[in-house]
């Protein structure tokens, strides 16, 4: 069969069902869905490998970090299906995304096709007819740089996460795993939390009045300074509660004792200066991946994972340019675009009379991209959009939109003027005495808004002082002109401490120090509440108590690898690699070997294994008889009583933070009576007590077994009997461990209940309390009830009704705890159910964990669609796959190792053919023999 189509693989089927239709009949393309290679865990190695410096890793450390790689069971199926398209092909054109990953994919593709035909890579960042069109006609080579970049990035975290993480494991129980890039941000958000744990409020006063023109006119204006020294506000306190600087602090008696003066007529305030000056506003560049996500977390509140999700599918669908960029620069059409629509909307003179050019700080600026933009030479306005995109796709367009387009627009300019207002001199006051008050009021006035017609960039609130007004219309004033002051009114404030990173401001600190790229900063904030060291509450990210212990190792035994600056010249240093400029095998070499000038990897990980205190580094001191531990099961608090010596154990509530556990509330949770088991009474039918407890699963009633007579000393010795085991039933949720009584205790004693004989077959059908929930069953066929009082309210007819009706799997249907409106992205209503794992939201399609220490009656419908939106963004759990177990066989003596290995030795010089499969790095196979 002649060759007579050309083959283009892409990452994604969305993708290639998109490109498909624009390049027409003389094309197959087809989605590789990611990769389909990845490094070998250790583990899979044959065992000849297993004892070479390559065991460790599945990298041969000895031999230029050359990696093992292994087709994924998923790429396994893809592979075939590529391999069969690639054998008619006339040429194979390798699309994935032109960053390192997406360089990286395009040579594992090379490496298991390893096609006969000629392979060329196909880039481009917008998915329009015009510019796939001009993509195929343009290919280039494989770019060999990025791949090493890439390939060093992978094989460093498998260094970094195998020589630390078995350090932590042995030292920090419940600890998951370190991460190169992961760490560091988790280290910045845990020393903002120790930096709210050591915060200490001050409280200070300050002014708000209303001044007034003698023609009538009003505004607001705020006391300043008292003789000449300028009135203390939050700035002005240090994080320790200290005043610094000389401003006056301003108790509640002093404020009111100002006030009062301020108001009466004998203040005789008046006008001394009028300051006004030019205001400028300039647009904010066009949208990188960082501000992207930043932007949509504070306008949107969308986390970091579900703004890159939406902004994939709308990526594929070809609304937007590609999304993973640290690039503030716009093409020539985009440009001309912008400027179209900016003209379109606000008219000619809303763009000023040359195109805007930004430039950004980044030196690789992601490979050379463009700012993430609506796709075309054309802006296709969001409202023409809203039949075709979900609401969260639309929200994020428009944000784009609005922000490309005002990128390209004038200035907002207009008026500043700043007003002083002088009382002098006071009349007398009670415990205080100032001569003269200054007070101040500003306000701006718009002449020209341009750009704030489209978009107003968002700011992070990082707390501090009360925001005043700042942009109120002032009248016209003069100096010397008198005002009168009324509606006086003293205000007393507390410091508030340094605001917790929300995703949007951690994003930003991270992309600041250098921590990370573009591509990963979603992935970064994942991992790490994945690992529950990090919980949301909120927008806020919220250290758990675990994240403590572990920063605290990693600090003390890992110093550079959590340093900010060390991790962010990493992260140059792969930037240097994609270049060109740094070899790949000799930087990792130095990185894990070291040089005469600084310690390697595998010299920091050995020292890190000497001797540990793991029950210092896994306590924190609260107050001198309070300390919290981090045990096998949590935190807990630890508790000496300063008179006896005496140690006790004391469990903390799930939902309260690091920075609440305050000396006083840590002695408060001290000092609480301990839980005691409630005696209901005795069971008529068999005298034995009935109490209820409080269990690790919840709370639940028993029955009290006598203990077991003694044998006496001369009796012969019998195998020793099982225990009797006591009857247990969990309290239903309806129930509450104070309230319940004997007769309720004794009904779920009873349990199974019988509701009666199934008419047909004559088998007895049973409601009972199960694992997964309330259920009917009937020899061994069960069906779900819908809630745990069904149990007890079911009858026969209803029972054999439900046994009627089709079995979903055996499993309930768990009844809601809380229904929220519908989701935005499904449509259907969110419920907050009760389930077998613990409580979880879902629409009915998406299912999502209530993180644990989440208060389910602090759960709001915003927070709702945001753990749903996560797991949504997450993408469905990879299947299992179950390993058939093979008899073992004694191997013949001959017979060779069924795992095969392909090394590519050395780089060849270029094919004349274009091919690039010839510039390809080291690597090592390991695949099924055929």
């Amino acid at each position: 069969m002649a060759a007579t189509k050309k083959l283009v693989i892409v990452e994604s089927p969305a993708k290639a069902k998109t490109i498909g239709k624009y390049l027409g009949d003389d094309y197959e393309v087809m989605a590789s869905v990611g990769h389909v290679r990845d490094l070998a865990h250790p583990r899979d190695l044959p065992p000849e490998v297993k004892k070479t410096p390559a065991g460790k890793f599945a990298i041969d450390i000895d031999n230029d970090f050359e990696p093992f790689y292994v087709t994924t069971d998923r790429g396994k199926k893809t592979v075939a299906d590529l391999k069969r398209a690639a054998k008619t092909a006339s040429e194979i054109l390798l699309a994935t995304d032109e960053d390192r990953e997406g360089e990286a994919i395009a040579w594992h593709l090379l490496e298991v096709l390893k096609p006969k035909v000629p392979v060329r890579r196909m880039v481009f960042h917008e998915i329009t007819p015009e510019s796939i069109a001009t993509a195929a006609d343009s290919t280039r080579d494989l770019d060999v740089a990025l791949v090493d970049a890439q390939e060093t990035r992978r094989i460093l975290d498998r260094l970094y996460g195998f020589e630390v993480s078995p350090v932590l494991w042995r030292r920090v129980s419940g600890a998951k795993s370190a991460g190169r890039v992961q760490s560091p941000a988790l280290k910045l958000i845990v020393d903002r939390e120790l930096e709210r744990r050591a915060f200490v409020s001050a409280t200070y006063a300050d002014i708000d009045a209303v001044g007034t023109k003698r023609s009538g006119e009003s505004f607001a204006i705020t006391l300043t300074r008292l003789d000449d020294r300028r009135v203390a506000s939050g700035r002005d306190f240090s994080d320790s509660g200290v005043l610094e600087g000389d401003a006056v602090l301003l108790g509640e008696s002093d404020a009111h004792a100002v006030a009062g003066v301020l108001a009466s007529p004998e203040a005789s305030p008046k006008v001394t200066k009028v300051e006004p000056k030019p205001y400028t506003r300039r647009p904010a560049a066009p949208f990188t991946t960082s501000t992207l996500q930043q932007e949509a977390g504070r306008k949107l509140r969308f986390s970091a994972s579900q703004t890159m999700s939406i902004a994939q599918g709308l990526y594929e669908n070809g609304h937007i340019t590609y999304m993973r960029t640290d690039s503030v620069s716009l093409s020539g059409q985009a440009v001309s675009a912008a400027r179209a629509a900016a003209t379109a909307l606000y008219g000619a003179s809303s763009i000023p009379s040359e195109p805007r050019v930004y430039k950004g700080k980044s030196k690789n600026s992601q490979e050379a991209h463009e700012a993430v933009r609506p796709a075309g030479d054309t802006f296709v306005a969001p409202g023409e959009l809203s039949s075709v995109l979900r609401s969260d796709e639309l929200k994020l367009y428009d944000l784009i939109w609005k922000r490309t387009v005002a990128s390209q627009m004038v200035d907002a300019k207009g008026e500043t003027v700043s007003i002083t207002i002088e009382a002098s001199p006071l009349p007398a006051m009670e415990n205080a005495s100032f001569q003269k008050a200054t007070l101040s009021a500003s306000g701006t006035i718009l002449s020209e808004r341009g750009f704030l017609q489209a978009y107003q960039e968002s700011k992070d609130d990082e707390g501090g002082e009360p925001e005043k007004e700042g942009d109120a219309i002032l009248p016209p004033l003069s100096v010397g002109d008198a005002i009168s002051i009324s509606e006086v009114e003293a205000k007393t404030h507390n410091t508030q401490p340094p605001a917790r990173y929300t995703e949007a401001s951690l994003v930003k600190a991270l992309e600041e120090k250098g921590i990370g790229r573009p591509s990963t900063y979603a992935s970064i904030i994942q991992v790490i509440i994945d690992r529950n060291y990090v919980i949301r509450r909120g927008s806020a990210l919220v250290p758990q108590w675990i994240a403590f212990p572990v920063t605290r190792l990693l600090q003390e035994r890992f110093s550079d690898l959590v340093d900010y600056d060390f991790t962010a010249e990493l992260e140059e240093d792969l930037d240097r690699i994609a270049r060109g400029e740094y070899k790949r095998g000799e930087w990792l070499h130095k990185f894990y070997f070291g040089d005469a000038d600084h310690r390697g990897l595998k010299d920091v990980a050995l020292a890190a294994t000497e001797e540990i205190d793991a029950r210092a580094l896994n306590t924190l001191e609260i107050s001198p008889t309070i300390n919290l531990r981090v045990g096998r099961y949590g935190p807990f608090l630890e508790v000496t009583d300063p008179d006896t010596g005496e140690v006790k154990n004391v469990n903390l509530p799930l939902e309260l933070a690091p920075d609440e556990l305050t000396p006083e509330r840590a002695q408060q949770i001290a000092d609480e009576p301990p839980v005691v088991d409630r005696v209901l009474g005795a069971d008529p039918a068999t005298g034995l007590d009935i109490v209820a407890k409080k269990g690790r699963f919840g709370p639940y009633v028993t029955e009290v077994l006598p203990e077991p007579e003694a044998p006496a000393e001369d009796a012969p010795k019998k195998k020793k009997a099982a225990a009797p085991k006591p009857k247990t039933a969990s309290l239903f949720q309806s129930m509450d461990i104070d309230t319940i009584d004997l007769a309720t205790a004794l009904t779920l004693l009873a349990l199974p209940r019988e509701v009666g004989e199934d008419p047909e077959s004559g088998e007895m059908i049973t409601a009972q309390n199960g694992r997964y929930g309330p259920y009917l069953k009937k020899g061994t066929d069960t069906r779900s009830l819908d809630s745990e009082e069904k149990i007890f309210d079911i009858d026969l007819e209803g029972a054999v009704q439900r046994f009627a009706e089709p079995k979903y799997g055996g499993r309930r249907q768990a009844s809601a705890l809380k229904t929220f409106e519908a989701d935005p992205v499904s449509g259907k209503p969110i419920l907050l159910k009760d389930g077998r794992f613990g409580p979880y939201v879902t629409d009915g399609e998406i299912n999502a964990t209530v993180p644990r220490g989440m208060s389910l009656d602090d759960l709001d419908f915003e927070a709702a669609v945001q753990l749903i939106a996560d797991k949504r963004a997450k993408g469905p759990a990879p299947k299992r796959t179950v390993k058939k177990k093979v008899p073992a066989k004694k191997k013949p003596a001959a017979k060779k190792s069924t795992t095969a290995k392909t090394v590519t030795k050395k780089k060849a010089a270029p094919a004349k053919s274009g091919n690039p499969r010839s510039a390809t790095p080291k690597s090592v196979e390991i695949r099924d023999q055929d």
